[in-house]
């Protein structure tokens, strides 16, 4: 882990409430973090949106979204347009740490998840967003066998404790409204693990 006081950290997931699905017990764990998450879709949504800047009060951190395409067939982004969304809501200042998603994703298979993986990666490599260190999410689901789990490879492995599992769920089944039989809660992972980066550029084919 970061190793310094009151670290500034950066997150960029595509979607409301993968900031507590991905790295949500990672973020409780640390409350000494500043962290500043980036939602790239739903910002229209006055439902979501509520809720995500609700949970963003509770993490005592702060945020912005987006409203970028999110429909359900997935049509693919402009990646342009993604990367100057992604740097219109970023603070104009260096940060010590950003966390997004696997450049192929969580599970099978969410193209925003990959997209936004592509572009911060990208904003990353070429210093538009500068910080020492890159992690992405790694989870895998075994195509669709099992719910998402962390993957052995993993560089940094987070068990959580009860008390923060607990939390991290009361914010997906509470605080977004997720019902307890749905996929994110019952995906809700108890463990969060990270693939670890700090070498500019990462080869955007190295995964």
């Amino acid at each position: 882990m970061i190793k310094k006081p009151n670290p500034s950290v950066l997150i960029v997931v595509a979607h409301p409430d993968d900031e507590i699905l991905w790295c949500g017990g990672t973020i409780l764990s640390h409350p000494e973090w500043a962290c500043f998450v980036v939602s790239v879709c739903r910002g229209g949504d006055v439902d979501r949106s509520r809720r995500f800047y609700e949970v963003l009060a509770l993490l005592h951190v702060k945020g912005a979204m987006a409203d970028l395409n999110d429909d359900p067939q997935q049509s693919p982004l402009n990646l342009d347009e993604l990367k100057k969304t992604i740097l219109s809501l970023v603070p104009d200042k260096p940060f010590d740490l950003i966390l997004t998603h696997h450049p192929k994703g969580e599970y099978t298979r969410h193209l925003r998840h990959e997209e936004v993986s592509k572009a911060a990666v990208h904003l990353w490599n070429t210093e538009q967003i500068s910080s020492p260190e890159l992690w992405t999410f790694a989870f895998e689901d075994g195509t669709r066998a099992f719910y998402p789990g962390p993957m052995e490879n993993a560089d940094i492995l987070v068990n959580l404790e009860t008390q923060v599992w607990d939390q991290k769920y009361q914010l997906l089944t509470q605080t977004y409204g997720f019902g307890t039989e749905s996929w994110e809660a019952m995906a809700c992972p108890k463990s969060e693990a990270f693939f670890k980066y700090q070498k500019n550029p990462l080869p955007e084919n190295h995964f």
